[in-house]
């Protein structure tokens, strides 16, 4: 028996006018912090390209501070419409931890931390920003295990982009073997594969990576066997009910 869709976790279902205007609310809200989240990696993204410090950059951290408002304001209307608020926190509490402005509270409050510890937090709003994307896409899925396999494949994309960016940034002027963003790139899915590659990397900051990506890549790639084996189960069950027919 096929599974049957999930309900997207970012959507309320209320039966009613009222449950139809709360779920329009709450569909406006999820909209705008996609279109935040690719803003935001966009943004990054330029930035390290053309090798902005991201702490003098004043565009960026007003912008990364309002895209964190927003991301709270999403989490605290969607626990508004929840049927279960106490579940919905229980599920949902990551997402309202990786929406604070930590940037912002650290240099408010003068806080003294290490180049490559600031540089890491730069990154925390583009988590939250992965799971929303994530979730979307594995909305559009037809069953609960395509729906799941679409999901982790999406932050599989996202933590390889992620992590290439920052061995780009951080080891392109110090270690030969970096030479273009695209050897950095080939770095990130190697790794991410745990197949390995034979650069190294010399910075604190690529030698983090380099154990966050097969970690990433064991839990992840698992799932390629769970959702070969639920396709083939179902096309094997579609034949033959269709024999049966």
């Amino acid at each position: 028996m096929t599974a049957s869709k999930p309900s997207s976790p970012t959507t309320v279902h209320t039966p009613g006018k009222h449950g139809k205007d709360r779920n329009i609310v709450v569909d406006i809200m999820n909209l705008i912090v996609l279109i935040l989240s690719v803003l935001l990696i966009v943004f990054i993204s330029v930035d390290t390209f053309e090798k902005i410090n991201f702490l003098e950059n004043t565009a960026y951290m007003h912008f990364q501070f309002w895209v964190c408002i927003v991301f709270i304001v999403d989490f605290f209307v969607e626990m508004h419409y929840a049927t279960d608020k106490w579940q919905f926190t229980r599920h949902r509490i990551a997402f309202l931890l990786l929406s604070i402005p930590y940037l912002n509270i650290i240099s408010l409050l003068d806080i003294h931390l290490t180049a490559n510890a600031l540089y890491f937090v730069r990154f925390i709003p583009l988590a939250r920003g992965a799971l929303a994307l994530s979730i979307v896409i594995g909305y559009v899925s037809g069953n609960a295990v395509t729906s799941l396999f679409m999901s982790y494949i999406s932050i599989m994309l996202l933590v390889t982009y992620f992590c290439s960016l920052i061995f780009f940034q951080k080891e392109q002027p110090v270690n030969p073997q970096v030479d273009t963003y695209w050897t950095a790139l080939w770095w990130a899915a190697m790794n991410m594969s745990t197949v390995g590659c034979d650069i190294s990397p010399v910075t604190v900051a690529g030698k983090i990576v380099a154990v966050v990506l097969p970690i990433a890549g064991m839990v992840i790639f698992p799932l390629f066997t769970v959702y070969l084996t639920d396709y083939v189960s179902r096309q094997a069950k579609k034949r033959l009910n269709n024999t049966d027919d």
